[in-house]
């Protein structure tokens, strides 16, 4: 059985071999270890093999973590969708949020974020697929929300997400690479947080600097879903 090292390893040598044929610097792409429904046993096993960033789905699973880990030099990232009455610890907790749908979110968040903390790092979900059963903003009031989230005091907008369909075509990464790129300058965009385990080559390709891999690191998810 291959160890959580192995793994991050090897997704470490397929980032470095995707950007590499892209002409990109592998230092240019962030790996964030989405460790949802895994002990924090993994993570321990992860923060050993020098691993930093890591992303969760579900709010009450990462504080437990974060309890579990104490004084561990770990960055946190929520990935998941995010409900209104759950952002408070988030804004308390969290270095990151990759969810951001809509202003009222953004603003709690922006409210709830401590002050003696630096400001809290957010991304703009967009649905990039126009499936109803996804969440995220679609790509016509992308620049609107960027408006109103930069605006926010205690957050700093970073730039976009976004998980297409599985099996998406090129052309489907390449219309969020444009909106980020068309967007990038006038707020200061520099994060794109886009491929997972499956598809990594395929966004690195397009120009992600975030890739958010799971099961290629931790195995397949629990059976048994967390509360959120």
């Amino acid at each position: 059985m291959r160890s959580i090292d192995d793994n991050l390893q090897a997704v470490r040598q397929r980032i470095n071999r995707a950007a590499q044929a892209a002409g990109r610097d592998p230092r240019s792409v962030t790996l964030l270890a989405v460790s949802k429904t895994h002990p924090a046993a993994l993570l321990e096993q992860a923060l050993a093999s020098g691993q930093r960033c890591f992303g969760e789905n579900y709010v009450q699973e990462a504080l437990e973590k974060m309890e579990a880990l104490p004084g561990a030099a770990a960055e946190w990232h929520m990935v998941g969708p995010l409900q209104s009455n759950k952002t408070r610890p988030v804004a308390e907790r969290f270095d990151w949020v990759h969810t951001v749908e809509n202003e009222k979110i953004a603003r709690r968040l922006s409210e709830q974020r401590p002050e003696g903390r630096a400001p809290l790092n957010v991304l703009i979900q967009v649905n990039v697929s126009g499936e109803a059963s996804k969440n995220g903003v679609a790509p016509g009031g992308v620049a609107a929300l960027a408006a109103a989230v930069s605006a926010l005091p205690r957050l700093r907008l970073r730039g976009l997400m976004a998980i297409p369909e599985p099996g998406a075509h090129a052309d489907r990464y390449r219309e969020l690479t444009g909106l980020y790129r068309g967007l990038k300058d006038k707020f200061g965009f520099d994060t794109l947080s886009l491929g997972m385990s499956d598809d990594l080559e395929l966004a690195i390709a397009e120009g992600a600097t975030m890739v958010r891999i799971g099961t290629a690191i931790f195995g397949a998810r629990e059976k048994i879903r967390p509360a959120a």
